[in-house]
């Protein structure tokens, strides 16, 4: 046995007996909502930065496009780095460079200097996400597994899901620069704790895949790009029309690379699991739909019914504050009841959330008529994330827990761009922020499309294991 396979064996152990699961998790927790709170935090300053800083429709896709690109383009890699480096040096040098790069999105002064440096910051969150994952996973005995990853699902959904919220609240109370300052406290108290508790650890070395990066980074940027300027540019325009086939043909040579490669960024083997192969699929589609949805909701409040920031970040409460209660204990039952019943019940429970928001919504709908189908979507949230991360573990071996881990992220936040990419374009198409009818006008058929996309996923997680016998 080779002296990384006996680190890898017996640090863990070490690791419970000083400090224990709840010091484990609380290192590798903070860093996650963290990264996790910034995929979405913007959305409810969206309308003040706009006006702030000048910014067009597609500059708002790209505050927050920007961070889940490069977060989603670079998790394998950085997963590979850790497993090459060690995964606690490197889950450190991203909540650094994270820490930074807020700072430098406080400082922006115009919209291009805020997409350079939420770009930064998802550079930094693609080493945090899956490194912390990997590193919880190893610090638990195989007994506590599930119930550690359910916490850690419970703190990513939680982050994700608080985000409009958080920003609505520092917005109101502050200004929109304290939604990036904030993170500058916490990301130092979380380099020191995360230092002092996690013990290093690593993989299996191999040759970092360049090609493979550049390839898979680059189709999807094309086509998200496309995406964005389709319905301002038209569909049919030379550079739209010339960016999606691009990206098209990227992707196609991004996965024949992989094919042929000896040391691949992304092992396709890994996908002749079918369980495997089903909960990417159903990531996708959650994140397209939701995420998408999300990114339009949580302005309508501001934009048609003329409420404030914070008071727009409250309305979303029965939504962001279900998976806090629900994800925990999906991640506990998920060994008894099987991950199928649960992310499938979840996305249905999306898919009709969005569905009813969508029949409802006029320029003149009420509050309390959209409390019930939030908090369906937020149940239908908790239900997937951490049964999806357990899945996911369990599908790869101990080698494999990394790169799987970075791919199910990676898959997650390319879908988080695409939604906000794809129900942004059909935004565009019916409605404009022009006035709270033209708003309403848009946000209807994009949320439809959203569920549609939902409901799809839900098809697809019927695929999925069953309870074990």
């Amino acid at each position: 046995m080779t002296s990384t396979a006996l680190d890898e064996r017996f640090e863990p152990p070490t690791t419970r007996r000083r400090w224990g699961l709840g010091a484990v998790l609380t290192a590798v927790g903070i860093p996650t909502f963290m990264v996790t709170l910034d995929n979405l935090v913007v959305t409810n300053a969206l309308p003040v930065i706009k006006a702030e800083l000048g910014a067009s429709l597609s500059d708002l896709q790209w505050f927050v496009n920007a961070y889940t690109l490069s977060f989603a383009a670079l998790l394998l890699t950085a997963a590979a780095i850790g497993d090459r480096l060690g995964r606690r040096r490197i889950f450190l040098a991203g909540i650094a460079l994270f820490t930074l790069a807020s700072a430098a999105c406080a400082l922006a002064t115009e919209p291009w200097m805020l997409i350079s440096a939420r770009a930064i910051q998802g550079v930094g969150a693609a080493a945090v996400m899956p490194l912390s994952l990997t590193l919880l996973a190893g610090a638990v005995p195989e007994k506590l597994r599930s119930a550690a990853i359910g916490a850690w699902g419970g703190i990513s959904g939680l982050g994700v899901a608080v985000g409009p919220l958080v920003g609505g609240a520092v917005v109101d109370g502050i200004n929109w620069q304290w939604i990036f300052w904030l993170n500058v406290p916490i990301g130092v108290v979380a380099v020191l704790l995360a230092a002092r508790v996690l013990s290093e650890s690593r993989g299996t070395p191999k040759r970092l895949d360049l090609p493979g990066l550049v390839l898979a980074a680059a189709g999807v940027l094309a086509i998200v790009w496309g995406v964005v300027h389709g319905a301002d540019d038209g569909w049919t325009s030379g550079s739209v029309l010339g960016s999606l086939i691009a990206g098209v043909v990227l992707l196609v040579a991004f996965v024949a690379w992989e094919r042929r490669t000896p040391a691949p960024m992304l092992p396709l083997r890994l996908f002749s699991v079918r369980a495997f192969s089903v909960v990417n699929i159903t990531s996708f589609t959650f994140s397209v739909g939701v995420f998408g949805a999300v990114f339009l909701l949580a302005q309508f409040f501001q934009v048609v019914q003329g409420y404030s920031p914070l008071e727009s970040g409250v309305r979303t409460m029965p939504w962001t504050m279900a998976p806090m209660v629900v994800a925990p204990i999906a991640g506990m039952i998920v060994d008894r009841v099987g991950p199928r019943v649960l992310i499938a019940s979840g996305q249905v429970l999306l898919a009709a959330a969005l569905g009813w928001i969508a029949l409802i919504t006029t320029a003149s709908t009420q509050y309390g008529e959209l409390v019930v189908p939030f908090v369906l979507a937020g149940v239908g949230m908790g239900l997937t994330f951490a049964p999806a991360a357990s899945v996911v573990m369990a599908s790869a071996s101990d080698a494999d827990r990394g790169v799987a881990s970075g791919t199910n992220n990676t898959i997650r936040e390319v879908g988080v761009a695409m939604g906000v990419a794809v129900l942004a374009s059909v935004f565009a198409s019916a409605g404009s922020y022009e006035s709270p009818a033209s708003y309403a006008d848009g946000l209807v058929p994009a949320v439809w499309t959203g569920a549609a996309i939902v409901a799809a996923g839900a098809v697809v997680a019927l695929l999925l294991p069953g309870r074990k016998r």
